[in-house]
């Protein structure tokens, strides 16, 4: 049974990953501790690696840096003898580069949100409106990495029951795309349960995953949910007609 590999270039980027640790741990940017999210950034590249993406060299070399923060954390604080002021915390390059990837992101974001000719006219809605029992309407974006916490949750449920065969015959992302669009032409919306729902094979949950990671970053498919921490749902995005992929 031969090995598969699959090139898919869904996260924006170490940083954005360090960001995204940091609001779901509720963290101080200025007080990292970095014991902790060096070792969630770990468990992304590992799953990053199960999922056989590939780990481009920029979240390598974040590794390294988390590693040698780490270590010179655990080191003694030395002070200079000619003013008694101790080193400049290690931890805080780190939290200036975040600062200032952050910055320039929201820049980024803001330009794109400015008003452009015929790029905000849509054919079709967006995810359909649902009241929250608290007489608005709150449609949350799902990020990339809330997938892949997702998907890891899904994927260790799955082993801790029964386990999952595997099986890489027949693997084509490019078939689950298709898939995927085609059933989200015929309802609304479906939930990530639902996505993999019958799917008991390891390699089919994989290939499914990153069929839905590629939709999402092509911006065919968008992911949400009503309210924060609720269940994931996705919809095809506004403006989209048929499957990016054709036979």
């Amino acid at each position: 049974m031969t090995s598969y590999e699959i090139r898919l270039n869904v996260f924006e980027g170490p940083l954005d990953l360090l960001l995204y640790l940091i609001r779901k741990n509720e963290i101080d940017i200025y007080d990292i501790p970095m014991a902790v999210i060096t070792e969630q950034y770990f468990q992304y590249l590992e799953t990053m690696g199960a999922l056989n993406l590939d780990v481009a060299s920029d979240y390598l070399v974040m590794a390294s840096t988390l590693l040698h923060i780490k270590s010179r954390m655990l080191l003694p604080v030395q002070e200079s003898a000619e003013d008694g002021e101790g080193e400049e915390d290690p931890r805080m390059e780190l939290t200036r580069q975040l600062l200032e990837y952050e910055a320039f992101r929201k820049a980024a974001l803001a330009m794109e949100q400015r008003p452009i000719l015929d790029r905000d006219v849509f054919a079709r809605t967006g995810p359909p409106p649902e009241d929250n029992g608290k007489g608005r309407e709150t449609v949350l974006e799902v990020t990339v990495f809330q997938l892949v916490e997702a998907f890891r949750n899904i994927l260790a449920k799955w082993e801790g029951e029964d386990g999952l065969e595997l099986n890489r015959d027949s693997l084509s992302v490019a078939d689950r795309i298709r898939e995927i669009v085609n059933r989200l032409e015929e309802v609304e919306s479906l939930t990530f349960d639902e996505l993999l729902e019958n799917l008991r094979d390891r390699a089919q949950v994989i290939c499914t995953f990153l069929a839905l990671l590629a939709l999402v970053k092509m911006r065919v498919v968008k992911a949400f949910q009503m309210e924060a921490y609720q269940t994931i749902r996705v919809c095809l995005a506004p403006g989209h007609e048929g499957s990016p992929i054709h036979s």
